[in-house]
């Protein structure tokens, strides 16, 4: 199988710093005294807690879910008993606490036993939706950052029909030897993995997309394919430039296609997929381990001894940093945390936040070497540049000047959406203006804009279902009393002398007068009430007898 390479627009190169984490090789992180799993660690719905405070947890006991299907579930990351259901601090870019799951580890990690019921069933009698469904169970999500759930993207590509699989190994951003390193080490995981998605999506032909600053990685990842001979696969060895990982650019780097603006990848028959998740899905139907851990890299000038190790999820930060030899300055208020890589990162706000799904990299930096001021940049000189390195090609300058003047409609115009963050506008300004973080807050206010527009159509509509249901309501009450009027007037016919219909109260209030008439020789008053009084009581009592005539 011939592929030709293909270029995609912009792009940079960078200093990769990567030969600083490879030199160890990988590391088992040990156990912390308590875990923090946060409820939500992934695209879609949050989950909600399945345990209480005081209960005992397993390792890979499911302790939070949801019903939505674009979730993942939560598992314990070791056992030990549940201390705390709280908001705690999180790695977000907000800086935000939420809701976690706090676990006193007891040292044991004991692991509980699956009960699936399709546990009897070997893995090779397994249908696609069944294989689906042990994907979701185990809370498996992309580990190459966008964290989506990965059942509910590998079913939309089932139903859409993939004609490429392609596998990112390429990790292009400096610092990061994550998926480098998981390739060294679990080669054959990452190809039954992709065996697994080849069974449920049927592609043509597979493509593992690796950079060329990855030659043991590539290496073993071919060895790896030519003994599992999994069927129309090859390793491929891409040029080495920034942001060749992006899920469109490494499409147009090997198959020439690009992804139309507000289209995925499944609507031109390809399906991407990240090396860290294959290896998390082979883990699961073969071993029956959820995703409870997964391998970070920790570098940057500002720690001792960087590297790479396989951490348990909800693991807090500080205690990573003491493994890899603390920082390299007593004073942590010296050091500024980075989650991820120096383009596409976020700031952390403490090392008090743990380990989640998404967490591939901690960037520890000294302060003096960040480049840019915090909350101060120069005016923008129209240079273009930032145009020239886009690799979606379009124009952030003018998307910073809208996101700017907070005209977010006319941000949209110029494909706001389409931004991938890779960084590279905001790296090449000489205005050193942080041209991402204007993107990213429009695209919070955007889409906090539709979900109140969404709210506020979902609030009319139901008003407008409550107004139907009223009008059905007292059109119902009317056919009732229409129906009732029919029957009295059968039960009362009309007078024939005057062709009017008989009014029951009148009649009622007729007969009372006639028998008050008969009975005026011989009045009988022996309450002692006047005369006005008692004819007051028995017009009552006539009304009453009317109603209850009616009703029958």
């Amino acid at each position: 199988m011939s592929i030709k390479l293909h270029e995609f627009h912009g792009g940079m190169h960078t200093e990769d710093h990567k030969a600083e984490s490879l030199a160890p090789g990988l590391q088992q992180a040990t156990l912390p005294a308590q875990l923090t799993l946060p409820l939500k660690q992934h695209i879609g719905d949050s989950n909600k807690p399945l345990v209480t405070i005081g209960d005992r947890v397993l390792r890979g006991q499911v302790i939070a879910d949801s019903s939505s299907l674009i979730s993942a579930p939560i598992h314990a990351s070791s056992s030990g008993v549940v201390s705390g259901i709280s908001a705690q601090p999180i790695p977000h870019p907000s800086g935000q606490c939420d809701v976690c799951i706090v676990i006193d580890v007891d040292g044991k990690d004991e692991s509980i036993e699956s009960q699936s019921q399709s546990q009897s069933k070997k893995i090779e009698d397994l249908s696609a939706s069944e294989l689906i469904d042990k994907i979701h169970r185990a809370g498996i999500v992309g580990l190459g950052g966008a964290v989506f759930p990965a059942a509910a993207k590998i079913s939309r590509g089932d139903n859409l029909g993939i004609k490429t699989l392609i596998i990112n190994g390429a990790e292009c951003e400096p610092y990061i030897t994550c998926d480098d390193t998981l390739m060294q080490n679990y080669a054959s995981e990452v190809v039954s993995g992709i065996g697994y998605l080849q069974r449920i999506l049927k592609p043509e032909n597979t493509l593992i997309g690796i950079e060329d600053n990855k030659p043991v990685a590539i290496k073993l990842m071919q060895a790896a394919v030519i003994e599992s001979a999994v069927a129309k696969t090859e390793v491929i060895t891409i040029p080495t430039i920034y942001p060749s990982g992006g899920e469109k650019q490494l499409i147009k780097i090997l198959t020439g296609k690009e992804v139309p603006a507000g289209k995925l990848a499944f609507d031109i028959g390809l399906f991407c997929q990240n090396v860290g998740t294959c290896v998390a899905i082979t883990q699961t139907l073969e071993q029956s381990q959820p995703l409870i851990s997964r391998i970070v890299t920790i570098s940057g000038d500002g720690i001792q001894q960087p590297g790479n190790w396989e951490v348990r999820l909800g693991t807090p930060i500080s205690h990573l940093i003491n493994l890899a030899g603390g920082y390299k300055r007593n004073q942590s208020e010296s050091q500024h945390l980075v989650m991820g890589g120096p383009m596409m990162g976020f700031s952390l706000p403490s090392d008090h936040v743990p380990v989640v799904k998404a967490t591939n990299n901690i960037l520890v930096m000294l302060q003096e070497t960040i480049p840019f001021t915090p909350g101060y940049h120069d005016e923008c000189i129209r240079c273009g540049k930032c145009a020239d390195v886009c690799p979606a090609q379009l124009l952030p300058q003018q998307m910073y000047w809208e996101a700017r003047a907070k005209n977010y409609e006319r941000s949209e115009e110029y494909h706001l959406f389409d931004c991938i963050e890779c960084g590279c506008c905001a790296a090449v300004c000489p205005s050193q203006i942080p041209l991402v973080q204007y993107y990213r807050a429009a695209k919070s206010e955007v889409r906090a804009s539709r979900q109140a527009l969404f709210r506020s159509d979902r609030a009319r509509l139901r008003f407008e279902f409550r107004e139907q249901r009223l009008l059905l309501k007292k059109q119902q009450d009317e056919e009732r009393r229409r129906i009732k009027r029919e029957a009295l007037q059968k039960k009362n016919p009309k007078n024939p002398d005057t062709k009017t219909e008989v009014d029951p109260v009148q009649a009622a209030l007729e007969r009372v007068k006639a028998k008050k008439q008969s009975q005026a020789a011989e009045p009988k008053n022996t309450t002692n009430l006047t005369p006005a009084q008692l004819e007051k009581i028995e017009e009552a009592d006539a009304r009453r007898r009317a109603a209850r005539e009616q009703r029958e």
